[in-house]
């Protein structure tokens, strides 16, 4: 998880549909990471009687993308197979299932894939460590299971707010540590071994504690549910991966794709629009969203699409006044253009994500004027500081593999560099790199970490917790 490339990789993986009085876009970008390790899962009428029931969902794959992959394709199949699931057909109404035996036959179907999944001979034998984070909605006719597994998070929107979001599962939460503290383990640093989460599929070197359960390992790959009555307020659901939710809180990515349906009704176009503007605000992880509309989302509108349209041409107008002003002076960078850009009050750029959200527009403008400028469409703050990210992240694995004791392994590193330059050996020319390689070793998982707000490397961890805006079903 901790590797990053020079530039990021921003193509897009694009798909959209429609269907039980619903529509559906999604979009996934790999961003700075050197593999692609999240998947995602869209359907339109649940096979096995439930054609008028959708699933979606996202997975936060970490370690590799193995079991990401395989649940993307077969999670819904070990949910609506297993005996708890087809016994809410008989529990319920014709028209609906029982709730509490829809929820128990989700959590069935998570822990089955998972116990399932350990059998693959490449996790089994340790040659893949691979695990997934799960965050998805079933849309049934009455109601909307949200389900959650690891720090992955989902938000409904309805009547123009965030009424509902899932609960971000971190070892620190008192629920979770105590799980922790049962098995064996002890938080320290809010992280597993380099994972920041304590709930999540795959993942079996935490989940080989002798005479516990599965739910009760140092990582449980049980989700949480929550049913929602649907109402005729809803307007859409956003499932998004912690790439998305690192730089944008709840309120933010809500009014930031309230603005953009006001403008398109291309939800595939309004979720590449969530991604960039993600990538620049900062965000150095993969990114996948899947947004689901309802029929009272909103909807395109005259004055909103004119409102754009004025900010765009102001935004091209400034961009190539910025760039005449300094033609004397030879061709600013883009990111020259940006600090200048973001120092103004321009009105009207969108809600939840200001200059970044219009970043595209700049970037189009500037690459017509200086076409042989190389532009990887990085946030100001990567393109300046891709090897300090680089670096921040190796001592965070560092800090991690051995257990705060770094300041001598820092020492043996300067020193060997030190001898390499005096016996005219190459050195490694990225200070990461060499910290990275210090970490081949991630040894045997014995601490659930918790953030340590008192010392070591400043900046290790920018998570949003959103806590202020996180509701309980029963509220709803």
């Amino acid at each position: 998880m901790g590797a990053f490339l020079d530039k990021p990789k921003t193509e897009k993986h694009n798909a959209h549909g429609a269907g039980n009085g619903l529509r559906y876009g999604l979009s996934s970008m790999q961003g700075w990471r050197v593999e692609m390790e999240d998947a995602h899962t869209a359907v339109v009428g649940i096979p096995h009687g439930l054609d008028n029931w959708s699933f979606f969902a996202v997975y936060d794959g970490h370690a590799g993308s193995r079991v990401a992959n395989y649940c993307s394709t077969h999670l819904l199949e070990h949910i609506t197979t297993n005996e708890d699931f087809r016994a809410a057909d008989k529990s319920g109404s014709a028209l609906e299932p029982s709730v509490e035996s829809v929820k128990t036959g989700i959590r069935t179907g998570f822990l089955k894939i998972d116990e399932y999944m350990r059998n693959f001979s490449d996790l089994r034998n340790g040659m893949d460590r691979s695990g997934s984070t799960a965050v998805g909605v079933m849309v049934s006719p009455t109601h909307m299971y949200f389900i959650n597994c690891g720090d992955s998070r989902a938000v409904l929107c309805r009547n123009g707010q965030v009424c509902f979001s899932t609960q971000d599962h971190k070892p620190c939460n008192p629920v979770e540590k105590e799980r922790i503290q049962n098995a064996g383990g002890s938080v320290m640093i809010q992280r597993v071994n380099g994972s920041p989460v304590s709930r999540a599929l795959g993942d079996y070197d935490y989940k080989c504690v002798d005479g516990k359960g599965p739910t009760e390992q140092l990582v449980s790959p049980e989700p949480e549910v929550y049913e929602i009555v649907r109402a005729e307020e809803d307007e859409f659901v956003v499932l998004a991966c912690d790439g998305i939710w690192d730089v944008m809180s709840n309120e933010e990515l809500c009014e930031f794709v309230k603005s953009r349906l006001e403008v398109s009704d291309d939800l595939e176009n309004v979720c590449n629009w969530v991604v960039d503007t993600c990538l620049h605000k900062g965000s150095r992880d993969n990114m996948s969203v899947v947004l689901v509309c309802f029929s009272n989302a909103p909807k395109v509108s005259e004055e909103a699409v004119k409102r754009d349209s004025e900010l765009d041409k102001h935004l091209e107008s400034r961009v190539e006044e910025i760039m005449q002003k300094s033609g004397e002076e030879g061709m600013p960078d883009l990111a020259h253009v940006m600090r200048i850009l973001s120092a103004e009050n321009i009105p009207n750029l969108p809600p939840g994500g200001g200059l970044a959200g219009k970043r595209h527009v700049i970037e189009a403008v500037y690459s017509r004027l200086n076409p042989h400028k190389d532009n990887d469409g990085a946030s100001d703050e990567a393109e300046e500081g891709g090897s300090q990210g680089k670096l921040v992240e190796a001592l965070r694995q560092m800090r991690v593999n051995h257990r705060g004791n770094y300041r001598q392994l820092l020492e043996e590193m300067l020193t060997s560099y030190r001898l390499a330059k005096v016996e005219g050996e190459e050195s490694p020319a990225d200070p990461a790199a060499a910290a990275a390689s210090s970490n081949s070793d991630g040894g045997n998982p014995v601490a659930m970490q918790e953030r340590d707000t008192e010392g070591g490397p400043a900046g290790l961890d920018s998570r949003n917790e959103d806590a202020g805006t996180k509701r309980s079903a029963e509220n709803i």
